[in-house]
């Protein structure tokens, strides 16, 4: 048992890093949202009170208390963004967007009546965008190639007071890597750095009436400390810049109105005002050591996100599932860039779970997601972009994206007979 629940753990950290580096950003500024395929089907509502199955622990731990025995749940997401940005001129580039495969894996294990243990290991924070060199005249200086990757390595112990109160807390260990480029005087620019950084989960569930469940979960800051190489046209340096990751609380509710229906709700919040300015500085090389060579300046707001969803038992073994969101993007109008020309979106979701036996199911889940017209306007300082290169850019982004998310869900140990497991 031992060795099984071994091979376990390790599957999920080797899947999660396999395609670390193939991300596409789903939520608001760079956070990944797709994280779980039940949660997509009905648009994440009701995440942090159970409603995304097993995978709720990544927005609230304490969730895997609804969850008997020694389960694991995989989710794998293709993400198709389609993101072009046209200059003032008229001119409009490719699809700077890039297709991506997002894995999340989970695993809990309960040790008895009152004590469960968990881990996640997911992607939370991504992006991968990528420009023709020359496009849009100045646009080349502000960016051509963007890839921020990280992997989330999440241990968690969560404790059952009655059947009323649960309570979790976990540790995070975040890897995160950039590669980021654009053009410089003489030719282009090269950012290569990675960092590790330390945070923590915690979370709440209360079930006050049958049937009723809320949750809250809270996910921390983390600090990264990124040192890697700054590649110029004069030469090579090293580069030291700290960057601060937001934190976030989740709240949701999950209300079973009868035996075929249920209806959830999600409200959710990220403090990306840390998300402020960042400055590099040259540790040495061809620079000085100590210049603070240039800044990764972003001045986000802070932004939120709520969704609405229901799940209709179809038969005992089949369950459907929708749900509509509605994302306020923390890119304002006033500081869009060209890298990351977010904006605010509405999700449309559907979903489907296949319970084939008490241990094994699968669920399948697709969304399209409405984005906002989103202008673009380096023109002024009050554009951190403008600071560093002083030339204006103007133009327009318009994105839409499609997202199509397949999952599997086992149950290791045996189920107690005439109780089918919950997924």
């Amino acid at each position: 048992m031992r060795s099984q629940l071994k091979l376990t753990l390790l599957t999920g950290v080797a899947a999660a890093t396999l395609f670390a580096g193939v991300q596409a950003s789903l939520a608001g500024g760079i956070a990944i949202r797709e994280q779980s395929t039940i949660g997509l089907g009905n648009a994440f509502a009701g995440a942090a009170a159970g409603g995304a199955g097993l995978s709720s622990m990544f927005w609230n731990p304490a969730t895997m208390t609804d969850f008997a025995g020694w389960q694991s749940s995989w989710s794998l997401s293709g993400i198709i963004p389609n993101t072009k940005i046209t200059t003032a001129a008229g001119t409009t580039d490719g699809n700077m967007g890039k297709s991506a495969v997002l894995p999340a894996s989970y695993t809990s294990y309960q040790f008895n009546d009152k004590l469960w243990f968990g881990l996640a290991v997911t992607a939370p924070y991504g992006s991968a965008t990528k420009h023709p060199n020359g496009w849009g005249g100045a646009g080349q200086f502000y960016g051509l190639t963007s890839r921020i990757a990280t992997t989330d390595i999440n241990p968690n112990i969560a404790y059952k007071f009655n059947e009323v109160f649960s309570l979790a807390f976990g540790v995070r260990a975040m890897y995160a890597n950039l590669h980021y480029t654009k053009a410089v005087p003489g030719g282009t620019g090269i950012i290569n750095g990675d960092s590790w950084g330390w945070g923590f989960t915690a979370g709440l569930t209360i079930k006050p009436l049958a049937g009723t469940e809320i949750g809250i979960g809270y996910r921390s800051q983390v600090r990264l400390k990124v040192d890697g190489t700054a590649s110029l046209p004069i030469g090579m340096s090293n580069m030291t810049a700290t960057i601060k990751a937001p934190d976030q609380v989740t709240v949701g509710i999950k209300q079973k109105i009868n035996d075929q229906w249920t209806v959830l709700g999600n409200f959710e919040w990220t403090r990306w005002s840390v998300f402020n300015n960042f400055p590099a500085y040259s540790t040495g090389g061809v620079l000085p050591v100590g210049l603070n060579f240039t800044n990764f300046a972003f001045r986000w707001s802070d932004g939120w996100y709520a969704s609405l969803g229901a799940e209709y038992k179809y038969n005992p073994n089949l369950t459907l599932r929708g749900g509509l969101g509605y994302e306020r993007s923390p890119v304002t109008n006033t500081v869009r860039g060209v890298r990351v020309p977010d904006s605010d979106r509405v999700w449309l979701t559907v979903g489907a779970s296949y319970q084939y036996s008490q241990k094994l199911s699968f669920d399948v889940s697709y969304a399209h997601l409405f984005f906002r017209t989103a202008p673009i306007n380096i023109t002024s300082v009050a554009n951190p972009a403008f600071a560093a290169v002083g030339v204006p850019f103007v133009g327009t982004a318009r994105t839409t994206m499609d997202i199509v998310s397949v999952g599997l869900n086992y149950r290791f140990d045996e189920p107690v007979r005439g109780v089918v497991a919950k997924y």
